[in-house]
Order: C-alpha cells, then sequence, then structure tokens
C-alpha cells in the first residue's frame, strides 16, 4: 500500500556509519543485510537459532552469513525490522560481545567532534565482551586470564606490598600473556602468509565470486532434495534397529548394543539435514523431522544443537566463542585456552587449572577415549537447554521446547525402561548394553571434531570475508564415493560451511565447484584423507600439549628465580 503525501518510509533513509555506531552504541542490535539496516532488538529472544548467533553480527555486514544460514522467506520477513540503508561499501565493527566498543552519536556535536573533541564510548554491551580492540579492527594479542591471586594489574598495588610467595606468583603468572600474545602472533603471520590479503579489494573480489558460484549452484538445482536418497537412508535405519531387536531376543546384548550405536550414528546426519532446512526447506516440517529424529529417537535436544551450532557456522574456530571448540579440562586445541578464556557462549571462564592441565598434557592419548563417552556429555548439555528454558519462548519456536521435552521422556520410556530395564535381566547385561551402544557412536565424533580441531584459531580480524574465514578453518576430509554413508556429508565440512542448506546428497558435486571457485580466487583448500586428517588433528593436541609444557617450566623457572633472588 503507498505511503500518504509528504510520509517517508523510514526504511528510505540513509544511515551513516557513525549512526549506525551510536544506534549500537546506545545498546541496540544494528546488522546490515545487503545494505539494509535492520534493528533486531526485539527478534533477539525470538530467533529460532539462538541470541547469541545475532549478537556476533551487530555492527557488520551479515549478508553472506544470513544468506547461507536463512531461507528466502525468513530473509524476506527480516525487511520488517529495516529502519533505514547503508550506501557505499560498509566497514565492519568489532562486535560488543567480541569486545567492541562504540561512541555515542549526538548529532548537534558531531562538527565538536570532528575538530578533536572526544566522545565517549558506551559500556552497554561490554558486559559479556571477553577482549578489547585494536586500533586497525583486528582482534587483540592480550586475552583475559580469569581471578588473580594478587592485584589485578601492576599500577594497582606496588610491588614491595607482595609478600615474596605472592611477588613469585605474580612474576610467573607475568610470563602467561608474553608467551601465549607470541605464539598468536605467530599463527597470524602464518595465516597473513598463507590466504589472500585483508585488503577490501581482495575481499570484496572474493565475496562477489563466491556469491556468483552460489547462483551457479542454485541453476544447477544443487539446492533440491533428492528425497530418493532419503528412501535408502531410511531402508539402512529399519535394518539396524532390526538387527538391534533380533539380537536384543537373542540375549546377545554387545552385538544389540552395538548395532543401536551405528542406529544413531546414522540417524545424526538426517537430523543434521533437518536442522539446516536441507531437507525440505520448509522451517516447521524440518524442525518436526529433526526433533523426531533427535530427541524421540536420540535423546539429544535439536533446539540445543541448533543454538550452538549457528554460533559455531558464524565464529568457527574460535577460542572465545566458538562452542564447538571449547572442551577444557578435556582439549585445548589453541595455546590461547590455556590462559583461562572468558566464554562468550557459555558465559563464563574456561579455567585452566590443575585438572586442565593434566589432560592437555595427554590430551593426544586421550581424545579416542575422551570421545567414545561423548554422547554422555551431550545429554547432559541436551537437558541443561531444555530445562533451563535457553530457547525462545516466544515466536515461531514458542513450542520446541516442549515438544523436545515429550521427546526425551518418550526417549527414555522406550530405551531406559523398555529396553534397557525390562528387556534385559542382568546389572552387568544392561552396563554392557549400554557403554557398547554408545561406545560405538564415537567414530562420529571423531567426523565432527575431524574438520576443524587441526584447522587455524587465529582471529584476523573483522575485514575477512565470510568464504576466507569458513575455508581457512575448515578442512574437507576425503573418501570414495561409496563410503558417502558412512561419513554421512560430515566429509564436506568446507562444502556444509559455505552453503549450509544444501542437501547432503548434492554435496559431492558442490566440492567440484567450490575447488574451482577456491583456485580462481587464490584461497587454500584443506582436503586431507580420514587417516591423514586424524594424523593432522593429533598433532594438533600434542603440538598445544607442548605449548603448555613449555609454559609450565616457564612459570616454574620465573618462580624459582625469583624466590631465589627474595632470599639472596
Amino acid at each position: 500500500m503507498p505511503l500518504p503525501t509528504g510520509v517517508v518510509d523510514r526504511r528510505s533513509t540513509n544511515l551513516s556509519r557513525r549512526q549506525v555506531e551510536g544506534l549500537v552504541a546506545d545498546g541496540h542490535a544494528i546488522i546490515i543485510v545487503d545494505g539494509k539496516v535492520l534493528k533486531v532488538d526485539a527478534w533477539l529472544n525470538y530467533h529460532p537459532g539462538g541470541d547469541k548467533a545475532i549478537m556476533h553480527m551487530v555492527g557488520r555486514d551479515a549478508t553472506d552469513e544470513v544468506n547461507a544460514l536463512h531461507s528466502l522467506e525468513a530473509r524476506r520477513r527480516m525487511n520488517a525490522y529495516q529502519i533505514g540503508q547503508f550506501e557505499g561499501l560498509w566497514e565492519n565493527f568489532l562486535p560488543p560481545i567480541q569486545g567492541g566498543q562504540f561512541r555515542a552519536y549526538d548529532e548537534g556535536g558531531e562538527k565538536a567532534r570532528g575538530r578533536g573533541e572526544r566522545s565517549d564510548l558506551s559500556s552497554s554491551w561490554n558486559s559479556s565482551r571477553s577482549s578489547t580492540p585494536s586500533l586497525d579492527g583486528h582482534a587483540p594479542l592480550m586475552r583475559c586470564r580469569g581471578p588473580r591471586s594478587v592485584a589485578e594489574s601492576p599500577s594497582s598495588s606496588s610491588v614491595s606490598s607482595l609478600s615474596s610467595s605472592d611477588f613469585a606468583e605474580h612474576k610467573a603468572e607475568e610470563t602467561m600473556p608474553s608467551y601465549i600474545d607470541a605464539w598468536t602472533k605467530r599463527e597470524i603471520d602464518l595465516d597473513l602468509s598463507t590466504y589472500p590479503p585483508l585488503d577490501p579489494v581482495t575481499q570484496d573480489e572474493i565475496v562477489r565470486k563466491y556469491r556468483l558460484l552460489h547462483d551457479r549452484i542454485k541453476a544447477e538445482g544443487l539446492y533440491k532434495c533428492h528425497y530418493t536418497s532419503y528412501l535408502t537412508d531410511l531402508c539402512r535405519y529399519v535394518l539396524l534397529f532390526s538387527l538391534c531387536l533380533l539380537f536384543l531376543r537373542w540375549g546377545w546384548y554387545g552385538a544389540s548394543g552395538m548395532f543401536l550405536g551405528l542406529f544413531w550414528h546414522q540417524l545424526v546426519f538426517t537430523a543434521h539435514d533437518a536442522g539446516h532446512m536441507g531437507i525440505t526447506h520448509d522451517f516447521t516440517t524440518d524442525t518436526v523431522i529433526g526433533i523426531i529424529i533427535a530427541d524421540f529417537l536420540g535423546g539429544l535436544s535439536l533446539g540445543w544443537w541448533k543454538r550452538s551450532h549457528n554460533v559455531h557456522h558464524i565464529v568457527t574456530n574460535s577460542p572465545e566463542h566458538d562452542p564447538d571448540i571449547e572442551h577444557l579440562p578435556f582439549f585445548a586445541i589453541s595455546h590461547r585456552l590455556l590462559s583461562s578464556l572468558r566464554s562468550t557462549y557459555y558465559d563464563r571462564i574456561m579455567p585452566y587449572d590443575s585438572f586442565a592441565q593434566f589432560f592437555v598434557r595427554y590430551q593426544s592419548y586421550l581424545y579416542y577415549l575422551v570421545l567414545a563417552f561423548g554422547r554422555f556429555n551431550l545429554y547432559r548439555l541436551s537437558w541443561e537447554y531444555l530445562i533451563l528454558g535457553l530457547g525462545p519462548r516466544k515466536g515461531p519456536a514458542w513450542w520446541h521446547r516442549w515438544f523436545e521435552i515429550l521427546g526425551n521422556v518418550v526417549f527414555w520410556y522406550w530405551f531406559g525402561y523398555r529396553l534397557v530395564y525390562k528387556e534385559i535381566p542382568t546389572t552387568w547385561s544392561r552396563f554392557v548394553f549400554v557403554m557398547v551402544s554408545h561406545i560405538v557412536t564415537m567414530p562420529l565424533h571423531v567426523q565432527i571434531t575431524l574438520s576443524h580441531f587441526a584447522m587455524s584459531t587465529a582471529d584476523l580480524g573483522v575485514r575477512e570475508s565470510f568464504p576466507q574465514k569458513m575455508l581457512r578453518t575448515t578442512m574437507d576430509v576425503d573418501c570414495p564415493e561409496w563410503l558417502d554413508f558412512i561419513h554421512g556429508g560430515l566429509q564436506f565440512q568446507a562444502i556444509h560451511h559455505l552453503y549450509p542448506r544444501i542437501p547432503r546428497h548434492n554435496l559431492r558435486r558442490t566440492q567440484t565447484l567450490v575447488i574451482e571457485f577456491c583456485k580462481d580466487v587464490g584461497l587454500p583448500y584443506a582436503l586431507y584423507g580420514f587417516v591423514e586428517g586424524n594424523k593432522e588433528v593429533i598433532g594438533r593436541l600434542a603440538d598445544v600439549a607442548r605449548q603448555a609444557a613449555i609454559l609450565a617450566q616457564c612459570q616454574r623457572v620465573v618462580s624459582e628465580r625469583t624466590d631465589l633472588g627474595h632470599h639472596t
């Protein structure tokens, strides 16, 4: 309906970067999509994918992230939140959740500020920040360290006021940031020398060709789902579950548990597709499919997975922000996790305490053993999400929580009560059945971690384009086509991160197009065999363990020398 004469549509208002900065400083969630300025404050608590994913896009051009993760219908609905538009090339801010600071906007005082008057920095978003930005927009080398046992900073307490033991501890802690900063700089320098430059011209060209590739993929029909492929998958699921029941009836409880574990292993692939709306591309239909598979048949929460996984897709391999690599005390895949970083996802310090120090020291040896029990941790995370109500309670996804709780109750009835308790006669047999069924899923956890644990965790700043970041932090696993059903499409993680909504049965064809794109723009494409990929992961874990040992040794030497100096 046309607007009355004299009424200006606010969506056509041109906003400057300073005005957008001022809106963020006032606490508003502002993102840029296709040149449209969207104020999505009201949507944060209703977003089916969780509020954290949006918060990592505040102050940024989120066009590629939004287009990759959302359907056309969802993108059209976003227009309701448009408050203006931006002309020209947008220069990203560091989002507040990542430590970005924003100047308040005073239209009347902008000229005065332009003559050198300094404006105030808003702190309305800063309660959750994990770091502070550097002047060039890159993430700083110095990271948060968690509580200190002495003064918060050297300036807040004189050295003479400390006891000799406190001073020794203080000096030992001082070695941590300098050592970690040196490794961080080395990692950043390596990536800067390996990947295309971060200047706007180069990155814009990568984005332009990435979007052209999207148009080509769409024209070839690779977003269309071939349902006959799922018919084959369904036959496999029925076969595995039938074998589980058959061996259970025969009293072969170990074999029965093995086939149940394989059944769960295969189901995850379809649940993953549904979570990304890669089956029917309809939000409600795919959500119901995903919940039935994940919750009713697997005892896990699809909503928890989506909330975590969407953040993972946006800030991939960031030690401070990506929950998929935040596994302390068991694993540290980055040296930065040795400094007790604050997780913006979990909103807490990840302490590098004595327990973590022990596990990190032996993490390359304990990797497969710990992953063997990974499914038990997924139960905990799922129930924590559902009980605490961490998902949206209003909006289009309000009913998901209750449907998932029902699904988990049904799961524990048929699995815990009917299968384990009623059908298996002895405690030992029950234990064997449960442990085998859960440990058999371990290769799935290996598959999930394989594509990221060995890749870069460096932060190259806000100038890096979405496609370059995805290819820098993700590897693909090479395997013959006949083994695709074992990997379930997860071997194409780099392709999946670029285009998450492509059905997994089309990823192999998409891979050839992405390889052409990478050669064209000069982006390295990481492709390893399954064995070689595992070696890379173990090598990364061993490398971080060595760094942890060196850091511990440095701290001991500094402490001993300082203590000796005081005695002298």
